[in-house]
C-alpha cells in the first residue's frame, strides 16, 4: 500500500467521520453523538418552555426559526407537558461552575438547554441553531447529542469602523447578529476618526453638522487615482445609538465605543479648530487614508481641550452602559506638538521628558477622568509610549510586542495583531475585490493564538481575549463588509471560544462546508472560492 493511497483512505475516513458529527463552529468543549438513539423532530407548533428571565434566548430562537424556516414555536402555558415534543430553556447548576457554561441535550421528544446563567443559555441556543439543517425545511431533524461547553476567553470581540465609511443602524444590528451567532460578546464601534464624526453630542452640534461630512473621497487604493468630489457622511442620533445598545444587550453583547484622541482628530478640528495646535488654520475632514503627518490632526493638550473632551465623554458615558471606553491613542502625529510652542511649554511645565511623555500625560489624564466615571479605558498599544496609565487596558495591534509588554506590567491585554486579525486585508493572494494591499488568510486567522509563546502563566493570565478588526477604507457597503467578514469570523470565533488543544484546521474546514451552506440560506455574501 503506497503512502499516497494510505493518505487517500485517511482523508475518506475523516470525511465519513465528520459526516456523522454535527458541524458546529466554534467547536464545543465536548460533544457526544448518542448513537442508536433517535433525535428530535422540530415541527411547526413545537412547544417552547422558558422562564421570563430567558426571554432574550427564546425570542432569538423563535425569530430565527420563523425567518429562515417559516416555523413557529408555541410558547408553553403552565406546567411542562411530557406528552408533547418540547424545547426547554432553563438555568441551573452545572458541574464546573463557570458562569457562561451550558449543557445541551437532545433526545426523542425533548431538547433541553441548561445554563449556569441566562447568558450561557443564549450561547446554547446558538449551538442548537447549528444543529438545524443548512437548507430550508418544513421539518427539522436534530441528532441526539449531549454537549457541554464554555468559552476559553472572557473578551471575544469584533470591531467595525464607521468613520471611513458609514453604515446605518439596520446593518449595524445585522452585524451584531453575526457576532451573536458566533458567541462573540463585545462589539467595538469605531465612531470617530479623521474621516468623519459619527455620534451626536448635544453640547457640540458642529461635530455632526461639520465633522460628520467630507467633500470627497479618494478613488482606488491609496494614494488613489483621484477624488470623486462627492459629499459623503452621516451620523447616529442618540436615539439610534440607544436602539443599537438595547439590541446588543438582548444578544448579551457589550458595545465598546471608541472616541479617538489625541490624534486622528481632523473631524474635530474641522468643527472646532480652537482645540488644535494651530487654531488659526483651516482643517477639513479627511478625504484620503493613512497617517496624517502631512495634515494637522492632533489635539492640543490644554485645559480647554480637556474640558471639551470631558464634556464629550460625559455624554458618551451616559449613553453606553458597558465598563469600557476606547480612546484610540494610536498614530498620534507628534510632529505637530514638536512644532507648537505651547505644546513644548506644557512639556516643560509638567516635567515631561519628550513628546512621548506628553502623550502619556494626555492619556493618563483622560484615564483618570473615566475612572472617576466608573469606566475602564482601552487604548491601542501606542498608549504604552511614555508610560501606561494605571488600570489601562491595552489593545495590541502592531504585532504582539505591545501586548507582551503590557501583560508583564500587569495590565489587561486584548490581542488583535494586524497581520493575524485584520479582516479588511485580502483573503487570497489574487483577491477578487478591492481590499487593503495586505494578506490575512482564513488559515492565518485560525492558527493564531492570543496567548504569546514565552509568557509565563502569571503574565499570560492578563491576556483577557482577542478581537478581529474591520477597517472600512475600501468597504463602502454591507455586501462588501460581509464578504470581508465571512468566513474569517468563523475562524476567529473558534480561536476565542474553543479549547486550544481541540483546534484543528483540517477538521475546521470540513465543518465550514456546512456553515457556508447555512450562510447561503441566510443570504450572507461571501467568496464562492471557499466552496471549491
Amino acid at each position: 500500500m503506497t503512502k499516497y493511497f494510505l493518505s487517500f483512505l485517511l482523508t475518506v475516513y475523516s470525511c465519513c467521520a465528520m459526516a456523522q458529527q454535527p458541524a458546529i463552529i466554534p467547536q464545543p468543549v465536548s460533544l457526544e453523538v448518542r448513537k442508536g438513539i433517535p433525535g428530535f423532530v422540530l415541527q411547526d407548533g413545537t412547544e417552547l418552555f422558558a422562564a421570563d428571565s430567558l426571554v432574550r434566548s427564546s425570542a432569538f430562537l423563535t425569530a430565527y426559526l420563523k425567518r429562515y424556516y417559516q416555523l413557529n414555536l408555541s410558547p408553553a402555558a403552565g406546567e411542562e407537558n411530557h406528552n408533547v415534543p418540547r424545547i426547554i430553556l432553563e438555568t441551573g447548576k452545572i458541574p464546573g461552575g463557570r458562569e457562561d457554561q451550558y449543557q445541551l441535550q437532545v433526545e426523542p421528544g425533548i431538547v433541553r438547554i441548561t445554563g449556569n446563567s441566562a447568558k450561557a443559555v443564549f450561547y446554547g441556543v446558538q449551538t442548537l441553531i447549528q444543529l438545524f439543517p443548512a437548507v430550508n425545511s418544513a421539518e427539522i431533524s436534530i441528532p441526539a447529542v449531549e454537549i457541554m461547553d464554555y468559552p476559553r476567553f472572557n473578551y471575544r470581540g469584533m470591531h467595525l469602523d464607521v468613520s471611513r465609511h458609514f453604515f446605518d443602524i439596520t446593518f449595524v444590528k445585522q452585524y451584531i447578529d453575526y457576532l451573536a451567532l458566533h458567541k462573540l460578546n463585545y462589539f467595538h464601534w469605531h465612531l470617530t476618526d479623521d474621516h468623519g464624526w459619527r455620534i451626536a453630542i448635544d453640547q457640540y452640534p458642529r461635530l455632526t453638522e461639520v465633522g460628520a461630512w467630507r467633500d470627497g473621497t479618494i478613488i482606488g487604493l491609496y494614494p488613489g487615482t483621484g477624488n470623486d468630489g462627492i459629499r459623503y457622511g452621516g451620523f447616529y442620533t442618540k436615539d439610534e445609538i440607544k436602539e443599537v445598545i438595547s439590541y446588543a444587550e438582548d444578544r448579551y453583547i457589550t458595545i465598546v465605543p471608541e472616541i479617538e484622541m489625541p490624534g486622528h482628530a481632523m473631524s474635530i478640528l474641522a468643527a472646532y479648530p480652537e482645540f488644535g495646535t494651530n487654531p488659526g488654520s483651516k482643517t477639513r475632514v479627511a478625504q484620503t487614508w493613512g497617517i496624517f503627518n502631512k495634515f494637522n490632526n492632533v489635539l492640543q493638550p490644554t485645559d480647554q481641550t480637556f474640558k471639551f473632551l470631558e464634556n464629550v465623554l460625559d455624554e458618551v458615558v451616559d449613553l453606553f452602559p458597558g465598563s469600557y471606553i476606547h480612546i484610540g491613542g494610536d498614530e498620534c502625529a507628534k510632529i505637530w506638538w514638536k512644532q507648537s510652542a505651547l505644546s513644548n511649554r506644557i512639556v516643560q511645565q509638567n516635567g515631561l521628558k519628550d513628546m512621548n511623555g506628553l502623550q502619556s500625560y494626555f492619556v493618563n489624564r483622560i484615564s483618570r477622568y473615566l475612572a472617576g466615571k466608573g469606566k475602564k479605558m482601552i487604548g491601542w498599544d501606542e498608549i504604552l509610549d511614555g508610560g501606561l496609565a494605571p488600570d489601562a487596558i491595552v489593545m495590541s495591534w502592531r504585532g504582539e510586542a505591545g501586548g507582551i509588554a503590557a501583560a508583564k506590567q500587569k495590565h489587561q491585554v486584548i490581542m488583535t495583531p494586524e497581520m493575524k486579525t485584520y479582516f479588511n486585508h485580502a483573503q487570497f493572494l489574487k483577491e477578487d475585490s478591492l481590499t487593503a494591499a495586505k494578506l490575512t488568510t482564513l488559515e492565518t486567522v485560525y492558527n493564531y493564538d492570543p496567548v504569546p509563546v514565552g509568557l509565563n502563566a502569571t503574565d499570560a493570565a492578563y491576556i483577557i481575549g482577542g478581537q478581529g478588526n474591520l477597517w472600512s477604507e475600501y468597504i463602502s457597503n454591507p455586501a462588501k463588509a460581509e464578504y470581508q467578514l465571512f468566513p474569517r469570523l468563523d475562524a476567529l470565533s473558534e480561536v476565542l471560544w474553543s479549547p486550544k488543544e481541540q483546534r484543528n484546521y483540517t477538521d475546521f474546514q470540513l465543518r465550514l462546508k456546512t456553515q457556508l451552506k447555512r450562510y447561503e440560506l441566510m443570504e450572507i455574501n461571501f467568496s464562492r472560492r471557499y466552496l471549491k
